[in-house]
């Protein structure tokens, strides 16, 4: 036991395999079937369960729980997994679940994404990279979330929801629809306000592209065309810009209607 890096109270499975870096620290206890990657610090407290595998240069704070059965009343203890990336921040108090075989089997979180403190990611959601969940939001199961998306404080997420990257919602947002990319949303039920373009260029997208964009909210929200129509006159848009191609698929892929 690597007791320099380990602290003497935690409780480690003898099937658990953590690199020879990991901190693992105080009354933290890891399960069986959970894979730790180098680099890694878990702090005090913490509850990981299996089957979990957990990439390299994660930071895990005190009272999480990773890896707990859900509590989806269809669940009958099949053999199901969480699979984190790397270089997440998991704050204070998060708790993510395992999947589903009546879905995926497997719940899934990418890579350099922030967490912070309470937030809740139900079984079988997925979360892109680079994401931002701000303290309280939760994740129903089922949710998908793409890459760069901000949830703001107390957002909510319904089943089977799927969010598009770049997007953002406000302070206590309910989204009980899809959120297209790029698109900011806030109140409850949410509505679509504008395109979230602090976000895009703070993320490198230039000026035209951006305005781009802005045309094809426009185009969604305030024309009062039909979803059908409005897709059509942005499928026509993306073939000359290849960043609204990201718009368009969220839309065209959307099964429970979008935010409008």
């Amino acid at each position: 036991m690597r007791t320099a890096l380990i602290h003497p109270t935690a409780i480690i499975h003898s099937d658990a395999r953590l690199a020879p870096d990991v901190e693992v620290g105080p009354w933290t206890i890891i399960g069986a079937d959970v894979e730790i990657g180098s680099g890694t610090v878990i702090e005090s407290h913490v509850v990981i369960k299996g089957p979990t595998r957990i990439g390299a240069h994660n930071h895990i704070y005190q009272f999480s729980t990773i890896g707990e059965a859900t509590p989806d009343l269809k669940y009958n203890g099949e053999p199901t997994r969480l699979v984190i990336g790397d270089h997440n921040i998991i704050r204070e108090g998060v708790t993510i679940h395992r999947g589903t075989v009546q879905d995926r089997s497997e719940t899934t979180i990418g890579d350099h994404n922030l967490l912070m403190a309470y937030v809740h990611i139900g079984h079988d959601s997925v979360v892109g990279n680079h994401c931002i969940l701000v303290n309280n939001t939760a994740l129903a199961g089922h949710v998908h979330i793409g890459d760069w998306a901000i949830l703001s404080g107390f957002t909510l997420v319904h089943q089977y929801c799927h969010i598009g990257a770049h997007s953002f919602t406000g302070m206590g947002t309910a989204l009980g629809k899809d959120l297209p990319a790029y698109v900011m949303a806030n109140g409850n039920p949410a509505e679509a306000k504008s395109i979230n373009a602090e976000g895009l260029k703070r993320r490198g997208f230039d000026k035209s592209e951006v305005a781009t964009i802005q045309k094809a909210f426009k185009i969604l929200y305030r024309r009062g065309l039909t979803l059908g129509e409005a897709l059509t006159e942005l499928e026509a848009m993306a073939t000359d810009c290849e960043v609204l191609g990201v718009m368009v698929d969220s839309i065209r892929n959307s099964s429970r209607g979008i935010v409008r």
